[in-house]
C-alpha cells in the first residue's frame, strides 16, 4: 500500500488598512500557488462579513468575533494542508494574537504579513469609497482615522505597498513561505 504525504498548510494573514492593498496581494499570491499545484483558499474580509457574519456590526467585539471565525476557519483549512490566505484588516492585536495563539496550539503555521501602506496612500485609494465617506461624515469608526488600528509589533514581513508594486508585494509573501519551507 502506498501512501502519501499530505501537503503543509499555513495561514498567511495579511492584515493593514482599508485600501491597503491586502485582497489584491492575497489574490495574485493565490494564483501563483494555485498555478503551482497547491490547495488555496483566499478568506477575503468582505466575503467572510457578508455570509459567516453578516449579523456583525464594527464594535470592537464584534470586530473581534469577526476575527476569531475567520481565525477558526483558517486554521482548520491550513491544519487539513491548504495554503490559506487571509485579507482582513482585524485591527487589534489582541484578536490577532488569539488567531495566532489557535494555530500555535494546533502546531499550524501562522504567519502575520503587516500591509503597511500609510493613511494617506490608502485614501487616495480609496477602493470602496469608504474614505471619502468618512470626510463627508457620512461614515464613522473607519479603521486608521477615526477607529483604532494597531499595527503588529512581530510581523513575518512588512509590505510598503506604496514602494512596490502589487506583484512585488505577493512576490515577497511567496519568497517568506519558501524561506519556511511551505511551498
Amino acid at each position: 500500500m502506498t501512501t502519501t504525504a499530505r501537503a503543509q498548510g499555513a495561514t498567511v494573514w495579511l492584515t493593514g488598512l482599508p485600501s491597503a492593498g491586502k485582497t489584491t496581494i492575497a489574490r495574485l499570491l493565490g494564483d501563483r500557488l494555485t498555478g503551482e499545484g497547491h490547495r488555496v483558499e483566499v478568506l477575503d474580509g468582505d466575503e467572510i462579513r457578508r455570509f459567516l457574519s453578516s449579523g456583525l456590526g464594527f464594535s470592537r467585539a464584534d470586530r473581534n468575533t469577526n476575527v476569531q471565525r475567520i481565525g477558526l476557519v483558517s486554521e482548520v483549512l491550513a491544519r487539513n494542508g491548504v495554503l490559506s490566505l487571509v485579507p482582513v484588516i482585524a485591527p487589534y492585536a489582541d484578536s490577532r494574537d488569539a488567531v495566532r495563539a489557535r494555530h500555535e496550539k494546533s502546531g499550524t503555521p501562522y504567519l502575520e504579513v503587516h500591509v503597511a501602506t500609510p493613511v494617506e496612500v490608502c485614501s487616495e485609494r480609496d477602493v470602496k469609497g469608504l474614505y471619502a465617506r468618512q470626510a463627508a461624515g457620512d461614515l464613522t469608526g473607519l479603521t486608521g482615522v477615526d477607529d483604532p488600528y494597531e499595527p503588529p509589533a512581530d510581523a513575518a514581513l512588512v509590505l510598503r505597498t506604496q514602494e512596490q508594486s502589487p506583484r512585488e508585494s505577493a512576490d515577497a509573501v511567496y519568497a517568506l513561505l519558501a524561506d519556511r519551507g511551505l511551498v
